[in-house]
């Protein structure tokens, strides 16, 4: 199977940038996120890990409904 795939890909000229794109793609979306969250303050941390349990969310959901 994986045959079929290297011999249609050999045809195309230039072919070998692709995978170096997707992995460099990867990295720096990997890389900012990981960043983004390291520096996110332990508060919103926190405001955001309640968020779910909060009830006074809940009330103004259905207050505006």
């Amino acid at each position: 199977m994986l045959k079929f795939i290297k011999h249609n890909l050999a045809g195309i000229d230039g072919v070998e940038i692709y995978p170096i794109i997707s992995l460099l793609l990867f990295f720096l979306v990997f890389s900012s996120m990981l960043i983004f969250v390291l520096k996110l303050p332990k508060r919103r941390i926190d405001e955001l890990s309640n968020l779910p349990m909060d009830s006074d969310t809940d009330k103004n959901e259905n207050s505006n409904e």
